[in-house]
Parts: C-alpha cells; structure tokens; sequence
C-alpha cells in the first residue's frame, strides 16, 4: 500500500521547482507510506512523479518507486498490490523470447515486464489485485492513470493551474501553488443525498475521482489545449452484473454450488494472504468477516491474528460475538473495548483523514479497529464486500417486498396511508412497534421504528422500484437544503441499469456507487491514516463475476441473505456463532449529539455562521436540529451529514 501523486506540464519545467511541487504533494501523504520516498521528474517533457512506499512485498532497496521498465521505457508509482504477481512472473519467463533480467521480486516490478511485453491493456486485464497507478510512456510521451475493477484503491486527478495533476487522496492537490479550491455545490448536494460523494465527481470544482474499472491518457499537448481526458473502461461491474444475470451458472445440488463458493474463496484469501511483514484480519463475528478469517486460519501454519473492537452500549457492541469466532477458530485474538472519549476524541480528525467531506459515521470504528489492528500487523483483511455481493443488506428485502405492495395499490391509496402514518408520532409507532416485535422477522427488525416508518411513508408515493430504493437510500432531499445547487445524476439514478429483478438492480447500483465511494474509501483512508494495508477478499474481481452469475436464490432464500456464503461458513464455524440480526458497523452519534457532542454541534449548525458560509438553508437544518435535541425525531443521519461538511470546510479555513 502506497501513495502517489504527480503533476504534467505542456512546456517542461524547472527541476528544482518541480521537486518541490512533487515533494510537497508527497509529503501531505506520507500517512500512506511512511517507509520510503521518491521522485522522478522528466523536465524537458513536464512530467514529475513521486511516491510514499509502505513496504509490504519485497522490502529491499529493488522495490523503491518511481520504477524504471528494464527497457527504460516506462516508468511508474503503484499503489496496491497484484496477488498474482508470482504466477504473472512465471507467465512472462516463458513468453519472452529472450531472458528477462529481474532486479528484484516486487509486484510492480512484475506490472511493468507485463506491459513492457503485452502493452498496457492486456497487462492490467491480467491482474488480480487493487491498485491504482501512474504510467510514464517515454516513447509516445503519455501519461496514462488507471484504478482496478473494483475501485479499492483511490485516485484523484484534474487541472490544477495550467498543470494536470494526480494524488491518491485530494490533500496531495491542494498543496500546489495553483490550487483554488472552489467548492461544488452540486457535489455537495450528492453528499447531502448518500453520506459520500459519488464519482467521478469531487468536492472540488475541477478535480474528480478515476471511475473504477477505468484507465485514462493524456499527452503534455494535450494538457497545453487544458483538454480533459475522457476515462476508458477496462473492465466493468455493470456489464458483468447483467451478463451473470444473463448467463447463470447451473448446479446439480446445492452442495455443488457451495463447493464452488469454497474454491473460489479459499484461492482468493490465499492469494491475499502473501506478505513479508505481519498480516491479521479484522473480525466482527459477522457473517462475512467470520468467513475470511476462517478460510485464512484453515490455510495458515499458525494462529491468525483477529482483532476487533467493544463498545459498553446496548446494540453496538460485537466485541463479543466476534470473540466466540475467534475462540472457536483458534485464532490469536485482540479486541479492546472503546470508551465513548476514546471515540469521541476521533471527531476532530475525521476532516483530516477523510480528505473530502465524509458523514458515514461508522469511520469512528472503522479507524480504531484499524488503529488497533495497527499496533500488531501491517496488513489486514477485512470482510466488506458480501452484502452487495450476496444479498446481505436489509433494505433489499425491505424495498422488494414494499414495492410488490405498492405496485398493486392505486396511488390515490398510497397517499391516504402516508397522511395517516405521518399523522401519528414516533413515540406512539416506537410503543406499538415494542409491542409486536416477538411477531417480526429477523429480516424486518428496525433500530428506529417511528423514524424509518415515517421515511417510509414519504416514500408510498413512488413510480417505480428504482425511485423507492432511491428514496430508501437517501438522507437529504438536496434541493430543501444546498443553496445554489442542481443535482446531476448519479449511479444513483438508475438509467444505465437494465436487470430484470428489483433486488438484483439494488445490488449492482449499490457494487458501482455505495461499494467503491462510501464502503471502500471508508476503509482505506481510517487504514491509511495509521499506516495499514487493508485487503478484501470478497471483491477478488473473479468472486465477483461468480456472484453475478449465481441465480438468486442461492443469494437470498427463505427471507435471509447472504444464503450461500452462509453454507461455506456452516462447514468452519457453527451457525449459533453469527446466527443473529445484522447490527452493522456504528456509534450512538444520536445520543452524542445531545450529549457530549452538543456544544460542537451548536458551534457548526449556528444559524449566522451557515447564513454568512452561503452553503446551506438553515431554516431545515435548525428545525431538524432543534427535532434532535428535544427527543421528538432521531435525525442523527441528516445532522451528521452537514456537521461532517460543516467540520471539513472549518478546517479548510485553518
């Protein structure tokens, strides 16, 4: 796991200038590789490249970037890892027509030969692996960016000044002199509708996210005309979504099916196992991340290391399912119970780590596990990844099954029962609720019954499935609240996804949008603040073309999801271990901001200071905050959403 950053010019530049840029950049992420630093710059072509290395295969000196091709021809930052490096090598002694001269035994080193002998797009098709990179052709005189399938690893590019420049994390940019930062309202609008901002847009005016899947190219002319590189898709999740769905595998038994889930797992987690430095996992006690540990301890000499964090809060706390896994499993196992200080005092980080405005506020956890995880390991694999694959989240039964309602009730209906359910208060919904909970499914339980109800009934009057999960799914309506903003369309909207069944077109939007822009750069900026290498086995992109073309109710059978992964998981821990509603990865933000976070909250959410910003209406913010406080409503999720922007624009101030 790495950084890098980088800049290209159309008329050259002065060397000692340009190292300094690149140094600066850097520099401003060195959190991402603490071990080694270096740069490459090319004066008479414009280009500088630079590079923070977090040493995790081949540690020696033959590892250090930017690297030359043994043919001088290219040259490139990576970051990530290629898990089939070993066997790309093996493939690339036997393809040459002359020997191949290895000066060391790291995976970019194995990037570059395969270029250097197949060409840039077989080369990277060939990869199994997360990365992100920078390519320097010398001879054609391109700059070429790519992202793998899945988007684990991210990247920012765009103009700053007359330069086009590139950064693994936003901050990198913000160091050149050129920077403006102006912000994107209608940006900011998307932040305020999902928790994260979805590609390819950034916060910033100019700057946008390299889409997963994606390469891009671009020539110092072509920076000279200030012409904006239109990114080239390699590989992608929607085409192979509808192609599985289209060509389902067959299975003589269900015992068949699950044996081929198991192959195909065991491989993926071996492959991503291979490192020269200490490696762990994290682990919840859920379904997934009990699966990955359980195929790394079956195929491990010694012990795993697990770790996992408590909290002493009813309903947040799987400190101790996850020790039952772990016990079970025998792995060598830390946890660590948070106190509320020891979370709260993460808060005013978040805008550091997180880069661009970020309000899914299971980061708090997610960085201390992985600070946790850090004191032992520098590398750890993490579980994410199994509900969009296999069905695991409860909205996709939930939106399903309401929508089958809806679609036979006339709408003049629909509209009635919405009055009558927002006519009735969360309390009284709460009490009723309590009272028929013996009665619900699992699958149906609700933290916050009054609340989702009345966000439920908002959503009655839909026109389609897709607008029901859209509205499902959606915090804000950015148009009540971002002043001076339009909403252009996202993943979000739906347009590009064709899929016959409600549930699957969930699925696939939330593997192109929630998955890379709000899941994956939760885990990897929390990870790389202290240094951490995370890996996902889950999102091997051979898993996931596998997953897509397994027929549904090997996804989702008798109400429950994840049905498949749950028989792999049957053959290595029993299921009473993880055989319990799904709590997810969260914090009473709810209670904290009308508690200890009450004061910090007022400070931000004052009506002056968002009147002088001009970025948000107060009017809807202060009702909904004055909601909060009094007990009447739980708008955590809304609040949380402006306090993270409110907090990342103070200390852009700064």
């Amino acid at each position: 796991m790495c950084g890098i950053v980088g800049y290209i010019n159309c008329g050259g530049m002065a060397t000692e200038a340009a190292k300094a840029n690149v140094s600066r950049m850097a520099s401003a992420i060195a959190h991402r590789g603490p071990d080694d630093e270096g740069a490459w710059i090319d004066e008479v072509a414009g280009v500088a490249l630079a590079h923070r290395r977090l040493s995790i295969i081949d540690l020696s000196p033959q590892g250090h970037q930017p690297m030359l091709s043994a043919s001088g021809r290219y040259v490139i930052v990576f970051n990530g890892e290629i898990y089939n490096f070993r066997e790309l090598r093996k493939q690339l002694d036997c393809a040459a027509t002359g020997t191949l001269s290895w000066r060391g035994h790291s995976d970019t080193e194995v990037a570059l030969a395969a270029i250097d002998l197949w060409g840039l797009e077989k080369a990277i098709k060939s990869f199994v692996g997360m990365f992100a990179f920078a390519l320097w052709d010398r001879l054609e005189r391109k700059l070429h960016l790519g992202r793998d399938r899945i988007g684990e690893k991210p990247l920012y590019y765009g103009y700053v000044g007359a330069a086009f420049a590139f950064g693994s994390e936003l901050k990198a940019l913000t160091t050149l002199p050129a920077f403006s930062g102006d912000i994107d309202r209608n940006a900011l609008a998307q932040l305020m509708r999902h928790n994260y901002v979805p590609a390819p847009r950034s916060i910033y005016c100019g700057l946008a996210k390299l889409p997963p899947g994606t390469m891009l190219e671009i020539s110092p002319a072509a920076v000279g005309q200030r012409d904006m590189p239109m990114p080239k898709a390699y590989w992608s999740a929607l085409v192979h979504a509808d192609a599985g769905v289209r060509d389902p595998l067959a299975f003589g038994s269900d015992a068949e099916a699950t044996d081929a889930l198991d192959d195909l797992l065991r491989q993926a987690v071996a492959g991503q196992m291979v490192a020269e430095v200490p490696l762990g996992a994290f682990l919840s006690g859920g379904v997934d991340s009990s699966t990955v540990v359980a195929l790394m301890q079956m195929q491990s000499a010694m012990p795993v290391r697990t770790f996992s964090i408590g909290f002493h809060v009813d309903g947040y706390d799987e400190a101790q399912h996850a020790k039952a896994v772990a016990h079970h499993l025998g792995t060598d196992h830390t946890e660590l119970y948070v106190s509320p200080s020891d979370a709260l005092g993460i808060i005013p980080k978040l805008p550091t780590i997180y880069d661009e405005p970020f309000s899914d506020s299971s980061q708090i956890p997610t960085y201390l596990v992985a600070q946790l995880a850090r004191q032992y390991v520098t590398v750890s694999l993490s579980g994410d990844g199994g509900d969009e694959l296999f069905g695991g989240y409860t909205r996709y039964f939930l939106a399903a099954r309401i929508w089958r309602t809806l679609s036979r009730t006339p709408r003049i209906l629909r509209t009635l029962a919405a009055r009558v359910i927002l006519g009735t208060s969360l309390p009284s919904w709460d009490r009723l609720y309590a009272f028929m909970a013996p009665l619900i499914p699992d699958t149906l339980r609700l933290a916050t019954p009054g609340h989702s109800l009345h966000k439920g009934a908002r959503l009655l009057t839909a026109d389609d499935g897709m607008a029901l999960y859209r509205g499902l799914v959606s915090h804000w309506e950015p148009s009540e609240l971002v002043l001076g903003a339009g909403e252009l369309n996202s993943a979000f909207s739906g347009e590009s996804l064709s899929l016959p069944c409600l549930t699957e077109m969930m699925m696939a939007l939330d593997a192109v949008s929630y998955l890379p822009d709000d899941i994956l750069v939760k885990v990897d900026r929390a990870a790389m603040a202290v240094s951490l290498e995370t890996r996902v086995p889950l999102l091997d992109h051979r898993v996931f073309e596998f997953a897509w073309r397994l027929p549904l109710h090997y996804k989702v059978r008798g109400g429950v999801g994840k049905w498949l992964l749950r028989q792999v998981l049957d053959r290595y821990v029993p299921r009473k271990l993880v055989d319990r509603p799904k709590m997810g990865f969260g914090v009473p933000i709810d209670a904290w901001l009308r508690g200890p976070l009450r004061e910090w909250a007022e400070e931000l959410l004052d009506e002056t200071r968002m009147r002088r910003e001009g970025y948000f209406d107060p009017g809807p913010v202060r009702r909904k905050w004055n909601e909060h406080v009094s007990g009447k409503r739980n708008w955590q999720y809304h609040l949380w959403n402006v306090l993270m922007f409110q907090a990342w624009l103070e200390h852009q101030k700064s």
